[in-house]
């Protein structure tokens, strides 16, 4: 099943390929990567999805995984598999062009536990190692 929360994307076409991070959240959808930002919906179906998105670019220079345009329609469809997502698409745009892609689930990072029957050691520069010495 979809979880919300932040994940990790992977994505390509037959023109190039790309990453970028994705939040999910509600029904809803929204990320970036290095040159196109995201915004859309999601409904999740057991361990399917689809998606509908709107892309924008917010950086100049780079050709998009689609081509150069500046706003793209896009329609996912996906399986979830656990922490692993992965997806087909189209944009609106370029019909002919399929994009595929991973997203993987971001584990929020856990608090380490400290040992707290041992004192912390005290640091002391006389116990670091000597270099020997040059003959001048």
């Amino acid at each position: 099943m979809l979880k919300d929360g932040t994940y990790a994307a992977w994505f390509n076409t037959p023109l190039g390929q790309g990453t970028g991070i994705v939040h999910i959240a509600h029904g809803k959808l929204w990320g970036r990567d290095g040159i196109m930002t995201y915004d859309g919906t999601c409904e999740v179906h057991e361990n399917r999805f689809t998606a509908t998105l709107t892309t924008k670019r917010h950086s100049e220079g780079l050709p998009t995984v689609f081509g150069d345009d500046q706003e793209l329609a896009v329609r996912l469809e996906g399986t979830c598999a656990g922490k692993l997502i992965t997806y087909v698409g189209k944009a609106e745009q370029f019909p002919g062009v399929t994009l595929e892609g991973v997203l993987l689930f971001s584990e929020p990072p856990q608090p380490r536990a400290t040992e707290a029957s041992e004192p912390m050691a005290r640091f002391s520069p006389a116990g670091l190692p000597k270099l020997p010495k040059r003959p001048r």
